[in-house]
Parts: C-alpha cells; sequence; structure tokens
C-alpha cells in the first residue's frame, strides 16, 4: 500500500467496515461482469457459426441465382426494360427491430414484403417458369443478404462490448479487489498494533496502580504504627511520678 493511500485512509473500526463493503461491492460486481461476458461470449459464438453457414449458404444461391438468370434471359430474353419499367415502389423493405442479450441491444434486421406483385405478368409470353425460378431465387439471395448484415452488425456490437466487458472484469480483478485487499490488510495490522499499545498501556497502569496501593498501604501501616508508639508514650506520661514499683 502506498503512503497517498495510508495517509487518506484512517484505520479505525469505520474504516474497517467500509472497505469490507466496498470489497463485497467489488465481488459481486466481478461476478455478475463475468457472467455477463459468459452470455455474451456465448451469443457472439453461436452468431460466429451462423454467420459462416449463412456465407455458405449465399454462395450457393448466389450462384444457383446466377445460372438461372442466364437461363431466364436465354428463355425470354432480355426483359431487364420491362422490369425496371414496373418499377413504382420496393415491395420488399427492411425493418428492424432490437434484440436484448445481458442488457446489450443488439439490431436485428428483417425483410418484409408489402404489396403485390408488379412483375407478375414478366414472362408470361414467353419463358415465364425460368423468370419466376430466377425472381424465386434473387429474393431468397435478398433475404439471405439481410439476414447476413444483421448477423455482422451483431457480431461487431457484441465483439466492441466484450472487449469493455473483459477489460472491467479484468481492472476489478487484478487492480481493484486486490487493492482493497491490502488496504484492509493494513487497517488490521494498524488496528491490532493499537491494540496491542492500548494492551500495554493498560498494563502499566495496573501496575503503576498496585504500586500505589502498596505504598498507601505502607504509608497506612507506618502511621498506624506510630500511632500507637505515640498512644503508647502518652500512656506513660499520665502515669503518676511517685508510683513506686
Amino acid at each position: 500500500m502506498s503512503g497517498k493511500d495510508r495517509i487518506a485512509i484512517f484505520p479505525s473500526r469505520a474504516a474497517m467496515t467500509l472497505m469490507k463493503s466496498r470489497l463485497k461491492g467489488a465481488q459481486k460486481g466481478h461476478s455478475l461482469l463475468k457472467k455477463k461476458a459468459d452470455a455474451l461470449m456465448l451469443r457472439f459464438r453461436q452468431i460466429l457459426a451462423k454467420i459462416i453457414e449463412t456465407k455458405m449458404l449465399m454462395g450457393d444461391v448466389m450462384k444457383e441465382a446466377s445460372f438461372s438468370l442466364a437461363e431466364a434471359t436465354y428463355s425470354a430474353g432480355d426483359f431487364s426494360l420491362g422490369v425496371l419499367q414496373n418499377v413504382d415502389k420496393a415491395q420488399t423493405k427492411v425493418k428492424s427491430r432490437k434484440d436484448n442479450v445481458a442488457g446489450v441491444s443488439l439490431p436485428i434486421f428483417e425483410c418484409v414484403s408489402e404489396g403485390t406483385d408488379t412483375y407478375e405478368l414478366t414472362g408470361l409470353s414467353r419463358g415465364g417458369r425460368q423468370v419466376t425460378h430466377c425472381k424465386e431465387l434473387f429474393g431468397k439471395a435478398v433475404t439471405l443478404l439481410v439476414e447476413l448484415a444483421s448477423l455482422q452488425t451483431s457480431f461487431i456490437t457484441l465483439d466492441e462490448v466484450i472487449k469493455i466487458t473483459n477489460r472491467r472484469v479484468n481492472a476489478i480483478e487484478h487492480v481493484i479487489i486486490p487493492r482493497i485487499e491490502r488496504t484492509i490488510s493494513y487497517i488490521t495490522t494498524e488496528l491490532d498494533e493499537r491494540e496491542r499499545e492500548e494492551f500495554y498501556r493498560l498494563k502499566k497502569i495496573q501496575e503503576k496502580k498496585k504500586k500505589m496501593r502498596d505504598a498507601d498501604e505502607a504509608e497506612k501501616l507506618k502511621r498506624q504504627a506510630l500511632g500507637e508508639r505515640i498512644e503508647a508514650r502518652n500512656l506513660l506520661e499520665e502515669r503518676d511520678p511517685d508510683l513506686l514499683f
């Protein structure tokens, strides 16, 4: 413990109670933060596994979607101009919500389809089946993209929160708790030393009181002996001097 800490903290029973309550609070906070870090790490690993799975699935879907687009273009011709002309407003929209994980809000993105399908007549003359299949595959790809964006956003958020939480856990475990324990040890040592000094002082006082009582008793006995001699002398002086023995 440093000299500044020793000066700032006066060793007393109240200080001991205060430091013990601080130690208990620090240990409780460390336990809660440790549980929070474990819960976040569990969710972090789940999201990481889901990201890997989604990326692999995304590669397969995009491969099928690209091949389906080539089939639809071969069957129905170039239908991109018709699709662009029918664009009025977005049919697929992204909505967000919050998911609470151990006090951390994670953004969750979801695809929502609104309105009617404006491309249902595309490829009606020829290649309708290939165009519909292509549309379904690209719709699935968009859904996977939104899901992947949600997972990666949650992944980054969790990564930052886990780093902060682990720093707090390490600070409490390796800095705050040892410092409080050293302070408690210092206060305990000072109080023990004070008790020894108090015991020694009381012992010395008792010895001094005993010496004083012994001196008073000796003085009392001396006075009693002196009084008896005086009384005997007075008795002798009061006797008749003509009395013959």
